[in-house]
């Protein structure tokens, strides 16, 4: 076929799975083509203007350490910072960022015009081309039909582009449809066009689907709010970066606050008496929506003995007056929505810029899809984001990466990148899309992780940067960074375990405690009691190892027994004690990963028939079939798959194989 142009990897969609994506791809190597419908709305944050949170954090830590971008926009346009959850444990410490929404864009933009191998395009998706794959499939089931491959996409206005690879990412632009109570438009998001084109190829490839919804709230004119009825939520005052290789944020010294509102009792009578009217109870919508992140009119209806209900006034920008109402999203007529506002305290006069809505949109069954976020039924074909049923930037982008590095590393005949569920929450979100499915936008959240103390944010970088540096996506630069990084943890937990208290240490250095009852134990034993923290061992640290404080000689006004410390060297010295003071809990986990680790090796071969096994019950062969799980651990987790069914699988595994043997020597 002849195309018009010829790329090695295409990708569909410009939003934080495509940006990620065709970063990857371009850093790769690979001559890589993005395609928009407008140029000017690159990575728009068309909800919230905020990234990271509860496990959103993580993931973006994880992007990062295997060479994505989220992390450095974030910290370039960042406007507040916050590290949430700080008063538990180190394993659920998550960063968050408030962005500019416009400077996000801006600067996304900007880095992908200057990456080599990169070029955006302007131009409407209309059609996917794929055609017979010729390559043999070892792994193809007998007598299954020959597998078709991907090999370009055709634009609305005619013409062709030709590609070793493409990935979809069009979040919800799939035949998106806007809900604002009796009223409802096309549109991907509100005042853009949807993608009805590319949603019906889809289908008609026979790609299995389903419809979600998802939501966001109004948004305000901030010059007409009576800021002093709230309560203020200020930024960290040495904000934590969310790249490894960021040593400062760019508004450090200029951080804007939030502001904390609620909801009155006036507020819940105005919601109860319209809530008739929100498409979601009328029947206007029947899609799904996010369970963790309700509309205000869920909340009343679901907690109806909840008097009052938070809410978070978040800047959109620097500059601009236009703010975010989190903890308001709705769908309910504008009128009404209008008679909420000025039922909250402070919010009596406010001026809405823009109403909030409801959106409806097609996604892909992510049980379609490989590991490698790669389709079964179409070789070369990717999905990421949004599509796969996700919620979230954050989610969008660890999965727009994978696909990235995977079509990459397809196209250079290269072994995949598979992330194991024991080292990232990435692992995870893909893991659970491919064996379980999702029935409604999925959300990440810490709780899904079995070995949650060993994927935290800190350690991100340990965990994954070898992996990017093997793909090629962490520079030399930025390797030599993450080795001397790595090295000088070693040393500073090397010195915690081998220095004893003395007497001699005693006095002005160590305050806080009755030191004198633990003289002769290591500081390594110190820190495993749960009143002592690294930080109040500071003072004699900067004594027995002056080169790991000499960071710090750019921060003014640092007294020399500070024990105020950059957030780099703040950060450096926890992962340290986290690893000590956490040190059995971590071993048992490791144990426990192991044994993990040993049933993923027990593969599934791809000829194995289900339907032959004796003693699984229909439903469970179905399932199995639908899934198609590559290893006995992953067709565990999957919904109504017992153990005792594993175990039949596993016997059968052997009996199939001989039977096979058998025939091939006939």
């Amino acid at each position: 076929m002849h195309f018009t142009e010829q790329f090695d990897v295409v990708v569909v969609g410009a939003g934080h799975a495509g940006c990620e994506a065709a970063m990857a791809a371009a850093r790769m190597g690979l001559k890589t083509a993005l395609y928009t419908l407008n140029v000017d709305l690159i990575a728009q944050m068309s909800c919230n203007p905020a990234i990271g949170g509860i496990a959103k954090g993580h993931l973006v830590r994880e992007v990062d350490a295997l060479g994505g971008i989220m992390g450095e926009i974030t910290d370039a346009v960042g406007i507040q910072f916050r590290l949430l959850n700080t008063s538990r444990g180190p394993a659920v410490w998550s960063p968050r960022a408030q962005c500019d929404k416009q400077a996000y864009r801006l600067k996304m933009r900007e880095v992908l015009e200057s990456q080599r191998n990169l070029q955006i395009k302007q131009a409407e998706v209309a059609n996917l081309i794929v055609e017979d794959d010729q390559t043999c499939h070892p792994e193809q089931s007998e007598g299954s039909p020959a597998p078709r491959k991907a090999v370009g996409i055709k634009l609305r206005d005619g013409r062709t582009v030709g590609s070793q690879a493409v990935i979809i990412t069009t979040g919800t632009f799939l035949n998106g449809l806007i809900h604002c109570g009796e009223q409802q438009y096309p549109a991907g998001r509100s005042g853009e066009p949807n993608a009805v084109l590319l949603g019906e190829s889809l289908k008609k490839l026979g790609l299995r689907g389903c419809r979600l919804k998802t939501g966001t709230p109004p948004r305000l004119d901030g010059r007409s709010i009576d800021w002093s009825r709230f309560a203020v939520q200020p930024g960290d005052a040495d904000p934590t970066p969310f790249s490894f290789r960021t040593k400062r944020v760019a508004h450090h010294d200029s951080q804007v606050p939030c502001y904390i509102a609620w909801t009155s009792a006036e507020t819940h009578r105005i919601i109860r008496e319209n809530v008739h009217r929100s498409p979601m109870y009328s029947g206007q919508i029947q899609s799904i929506g996010p369970r963790y992140c309700p509309s205000i009119e869920d909340k009343i209806v679901k907690f109806p003995d909840k008097e009052i209900h938070q809410l978070y006034l978040e800047p959109e920008g620097l500059n601009t007056h236009e703010i975010y109402v989190n903890g308001m999203s709705t769908s309910l007529p504008v009128e009404v929505q209008l008679e909420i506002l000025k039922s909250i305290p402070g919010l009596e006069s406010a001026e809405m810029l823009r109403p909030g809505y409801a959106i409806e949109y097609d996604s892909i069954d992510p049980t379609e899809l490989q590991r490698t976020l790669e389709t079964k039924k179409f070789a070369n074909l990717f999905l990421a984001g949004q599509i796969n049923g996700t919620s979230g930037y954050e989610e969008a982008a660890c999965q727009g990466l994978m696909a990235g590095i995977n079509a990459a590393l397809q196209v250079k005949a290269q072994p995949p990148l598979i992330l194991d569920r024991t080292e990232a929450y990435t692992a995870i979100l893909i893991d659970d899309l491919i064996s379980k499915g999702t029935n409604e936008p999925y959300r990440m959240f810490t709780s899904r992780a079995e070995f949650r103390l060993h994927l935290r944010v800190d350690n991100a970088d340990r965990r994954l940067t070898p992996h990017g540096r093997r793909v090629g996506l962490i520079s030399d630069a930025a390797w030599q960074d993450f080795q001397a990084k790595q090295e000088r943890l070693g040393k500073m937990k090397q010195l915690l375990e081998k220095t004893k208290l003395s007497a001699a240490m005693l006095g002005d250095q160590l305050t806080g405690n009755d030191w004198s009852s633990a003289l002769g134990q290591s500081y390594a034993q110190l820190l495993k009691r749960p009143e002592i923290t690294i930080e109040q061992l500071v003072p004699v640290l900067r004594e027995l190892d002056p080169l790991f404080f000499e960071r710090e000689e750019s921060v003014e006004n640092l007294p020399e027994s500070a024990t105020v410390l950059s957030s780099e060297i703040r950060n450096e010295l926890k992962s340290v004690e986290t690893e000590i003071k956490y040190e059995g809990y971590l071993l048992q986990q490791q144990r426990g990963m192991e044994r993990m680790k040993k049933s993923e090796q027990r593969s599934i071969p791809g000829w194995f028939d289900y339907h032959s096994v004796s003693g699984l019950s229909r439903e469970v062969q179905e399932k199995l079939s639908h899934v198609q799980p590559r290893t006995l651990a992953q067709a565990s987790r999957i919904p109504g798959v017992t153990p005792a069914a594993v175990s039949l699988v596993n016997v059968y595994i052997e009996i199939q194989a001989r039977r096979r043997q058998q025939a091939a020597a006939i």
